[in-house]
């Protein structure tokens, strides 16, 4: 830079109320770097994050002594934003900016040696300080975004993310892969849900009802997302839409008929195998939607004995393809509940039902029957499917599903006021009922429940069987370790949760990452929890992570307000941090495009041949397309190689 444009750098060192003073000498490091080239200004303060730290930053930069500023204090990720701000304030570039950490990295780390501590910090400031002599002045990117979003999962998160999409004004299209609405919270049923003073049905209902009285909702039942293109604010989307083989509501009498008359039967998804079901798939409960109800081709045999007795019946339906634009997309894919193998705790023989199960049971029969009678014992055991060990050869879940013991708890409170004098015993190894959900733990207490507490390094609850009857035999800790036998009438497993089947086809098909327990992965747990490395595309429910009810709407009303906040002004802005391609270097050798894993660079024809291009909307600033370029022609803004090189150099003490 030549003149006006010449590169002047301030440093300010952060004191940081001596979180840094007391390790790092702050003064020595001002001293030291004020030697250095192009900085014109070197000063220290107790706090710079403070009104008053942040006033020096922007009086220098009003004054014209500076034009590009490092500081040094704590974690980028707490004040990086702040000091960029300030900068933007002053009327300097808010990329002419690079943030040191020496309170993690220096003084929090070298504590019993305050010596190294300074060097290190010194050598980090001047490695900054040779990477703003080549910054170059950045402009976030602007894109347009459609205002509209794709809500992908129709269960109770998608239905509020949806909801609350659609109250804020945009326009929401709501995929859902079965017939009806309601997913796994609707299979609940008649169930109260702790703490609300409802049932799940009613959470569902509730939320149908709300939806359908919104003008700017499409719903899409019995359909797929078969792809997505694009980038944040402009996705294309391609639905598959399958036929229901119905054109409109049946009446009463032709629903009692249809139940009876249809041939083929296997068990009922919505009851958890509990009963049975037809090929014709009704709407599964009071209040469901569509009120249109559905046939299941893959059991159909197509005999005709239906169409003699509703004429809503056409065959002739046929799938139908959609394509649409939003400008982001919540994936609300839900969850499945684990299955226990045969055998597994007794899985399989009379007696021994999943916690599912049982609340298919109450919602189908409305009582608790076993061989023809009401249990008198029952025995819940906690942990099925959930904290697995590893074994060699064998799929486990290690992580704890958090919504099952209370929703064993919840249960067990439902069938003690059923079941009057019933006895219930809970084999546990821990009883997670955080928050309010204590009361609930305390109620079951209350109601005379006994809890058994098992050590898994002494063993696993055996589930045996005597004369037809279960028997479950534990170690109990809370009674110094005593192993004991409880003949019950009933063993309910109370299984975890695992990701769909439609979680895992979404995320390959959107190219989400998936964490080590197969759930969709978001950026930070804190300070990102519903967002995913793809801009435009959030996460929300049980996709995410094992929940209970009351997260999972939580959830999935902050996954809309992300969505929200990204396309209702109709465009976003992106950190300028993207990869460019030098046209005069490339060689359009296409190594860049396999190496890519957002997709964002294409060959394009131009007047010298083929050239590499970036779409910087969708790229996220990783760098593999710089490290395979054997032309150099691809770099990134923000962080060239002359810079990286320079910081090398500097951060060892060699001079450029």
């Amino acid at each position: 830079m030549e003149g006006s444009d010449r590169i002047r750098i301030g440093v300010y060192v952060c004191h940081c109320g001596g979180n840094i003073s007391d390790f790092v000498d702050v003064k020595r490091v001002v001293e030291e770097v004020r030697k250095e080239k192009d900085v014109v200004v070197a000063k220290d303060f107790m706090f710079m994050c403070s009104e008053a730290g942040q006033k020096l930053i922007e009086d220098d930069i009003r004054s014209g002594k500076v034009n590009a500023v490092v500081v040094a204090s704590c974690s980028p990720r707490l004040h990086e934003a702040t000091f960029r701000a300030a900068i933007a304030r002053a009327g300097g570039n808010p990329y002419m900016y690079y943030h040191v950490d020496i309170r993690e990295e220096c003084s929090w780390v070298h504590e019993n040696d305050k010596e190294e501590a300074t060097s290190k910090a010194v050598r980090q400031v001047k490695a900054a300080i040779a990477y703003l002599r080549h910054a170059e002045p950045l402009n976030r990117i602007r894109v347009n975004c459609e205002r509209s979003v794709l809500v992908i999962g129709g269960g109770i998160a998608g239905l509020r993310a949806a909801l609350d999409l659609a109250e804020s004004g945009l326009t929401v299209y709501l995929v859902e892969r079965t017939p009806f609405l309601g997913g796994n919270a609707a299979k609940i049923g008649n169930v109260k849900v702790f703490p609300y003073e409802k049932t799940a049905i009613d959470i569902v209902r509730d939320l149908i009802e709300r939806l359908r009285r919104m003008n700017s909702v499409v719903v899409y039942t019995n359909a797929e997302v078969e792809g997505v293109s694009g980038y944040v604010g402009n996705f294309d989307v391609t639905i598959k839409v399958n036929p229901r083989y119905f054109k409109g509501k049946c009446d009463e009498y032709e629903i009692e008929e249809l139940k009876r008359i249809c041939p083929r039967k296997t068990r009922d998804e919505f009851s958890y195998g509990i009963s049975e079901r037809s090929a014709i798939m009704l709407p599964p409960f009071k209040g469901a939607f569509p009120e249109i109800p559905a046939i299941d081709m893959a059991l159909c045999d197509k005999c005709g004995l239906c169409t003699k007795v509703c004429n809503k019946i056409d065959f002739s339906q046929e799938l139908h393809i959609i394509h649409l634009r939003v400008g982001a997309i919540i994936v609300a894919t839900g969850f499945k509940p684990y299955k226990p193998q045969k055998g597994e705790y007794g899985y399989g023989l009379p007696g021994v039902i999943t916690l599912q199960e049982l609340v298919g049971m109450i919602n189908r029969y409305g009582d608790v029957v076993i061989n023809g009678k009401r249990p008198r014992s029952i025995a819940f055991i906690y942990c099925i499917g959930s904290r697995q060990r590893r074994e060699e050869g064998r799929k486990v879940n290690e992580y704890c599903s958090r919504y099952c013991c209370i929703a064993a708890l919840d249960v067990a409170v439902v069938i003690k006021e059923l079941l009057k004098g019933v006895k219930i015993y809970h084999m546990v190894r821990d009883v997670r009922s955080y928050g309010i959900n204590e009361l609930l733990f305390e109620e079951v207490s209350r109601q005379g429940q006994v809890i058994v507490k098992y050590d898994i390094d002494e063993g696993e609850p055996q589930v045996l069987h005597d004369n037809g009857k279960p028997i479950v035999k534990v170690k109990d800790v809370l009674t110094e370790h005593m192993e004991i036998e409880l003949p019950v009438d009933l063993v309910v497993l109370v299984t975890g949760m695992e990701p769909s089947d439609g979680t895992v086809d979404i995320a390959e098909k959107l190219k989400i990452s998936r964490g080590a327990d197969g759930f969709l992965q978001e950026v930070h747990p804190k300070l990102r929890p519903v967002e995913t490395m793809l801009s435009g595309i959030f996460i929300a429910g049980t996709a995410q992570a094992p929940r209970g009810v009351s997260e999972t709407l939580a959830s999935a009303s902050a996954a809309a307000a992300k969505a929200m906040s990204l396309v209702l002004k109709g465009y976003t802005e992106l950190e300028p941090f993207v990869a460019f391609v030098d046209q005069d270097k490339c060689k359009g050798s296409g190594l860049c495009i396999n190496e890519c894993p957002y997709g964002a660079i294409v060959i394009r024809d131009n007047t010298e041949g083929k050239k590499a291009w970036v779409n910087e909307a969708l790229c996220k600033g990783c760098g593999a397309c710089v490290a395979v370029c054997p032309s150099g022609a691809i770099q990134l803004r923000g962080l060239k190689n002359v810079q990286i090189e320079d910081m090398i150099r500097a951060a060892g003490g060699i001079h450029a």
